[in-house]
């Protein structure tokens, strides 16, 4: 007989209300008001205020300027970084890419899928830092970037077909897929190469070489990846940078695996479900 309560048993609504709130604040909504609040969570002004109270003197929201907009405080970014500190991933991860940084010369990061974005999570900076200053925490859309096309790769067309219902993706050069078909084409290409190039597709002067990471039960986890600032790569470079970014992958995936494994191991996979948030 199964004893354990039911899920919601332990709920704590005010809690669940306050982590609802801090949700509602994105990239494209990063201020808003008690009103606002009030509106999308349904919930009674007085309500939202206290929420709102608290959460400021716990510093994790802070008012911009003397107006109603609230903005997120540096309470929540500290959380983000205690989590990404934390992560097994980045523990593992951080020698291997800052070792490919040294041995390629160009900077060298971790990444994860969250939703249809890429998210930064470790970053090995090289020699050049001008042309290329993202950070930790940053997000591209996963669709339209070869890092994304590594943590998509191993996905069924209706796995990605439900990721992507609409008939065209957004396009942000001409090298971006416009349809999910288009997209899976290039997902197998990359999977059978065990790696993936873009040169300029998605931002001009950069080029990016990128290979997945898997964990013991064979799933896409994270993509290892290096920038190069030039808008080709000529073979000479692919044939050294290539098989760099390969064994750093490699290299992490056995440490979170602890099984080694062959480098065109993605090759031989039947399809598999991403595990980031699929």
């Amino acid at each position: 007989m199964n004893d354990a309560p039911p899920d919601d048993r332990y709920i704590v609504p005010a809690l669940q209300r306050g982590l609802e709130l801090l949700g509602k604040f994105s990239r494209q909504t990063p201020q808003l008001s008690g009103a606002d609040l009030s509106r999308q969570l349904g919930l009674p002004r007085a309500s939202v205020f206290r929420m709102l109270h608290t959460l400021e003197k716990s510093g994790f929201v802070e008012r911009v300027g003397d107006g109603a907009q609230y903005k997120l405080s540096l309470g929540v970014l500290r959380l983000g970084f205690e989590y990404l500190a934390s992560m097994e991933l980045t523990e593992h991860g951080r020698p291997i890419i800052e070792a490919l940084r040294d041995t390629s010369g160009y900077s060298a990061h971790i990444v994860v899928r969250d939703q249809r974005e890429v998210v930064f999570v470790a970053k090995a900076t090289g020699k050049s830092t001008s042309f290329h200053a993202i950070q930790v925490g940053a997000r591209l859309p996963a669709h339209a970037t070869v890092l994304g096309r590594q943590l998509l790769c191993c996905m069924t067309l209706a796995e990605l077909t439900a990721l992507y219902p609409e008939a065209t993706l957004q396009s942000y050069t001409l090298k971006t897929p416009k349809t999910v078909a288009e997209l899976k084409a290039q997902l197998d290409t990359d999977r059978r190469n065990g790696y993936g190039i873009s040169q300029g597709g998605f931002e001009t002067g950069i080029s990016t070489i990128a290979s997945p990471v898997l964990n013991d039960r064979l799933e896409v986890i994270a993509a290892v990846s290096i920038t190069v600032p030039a808008q080709h790569l000529d073979s000479q470079m692919t044939d050294t940078l290539v098989p760099q970014v390969q064994q750093a992958a490699q290299a992490l995936t056995e440490r979170l695996s602890h099984l080694p494994l062959p480098r065109d191991m993605l090759r031989n996979l039947p399809t598999l479900p991403n595990t980031i948030a699929a």
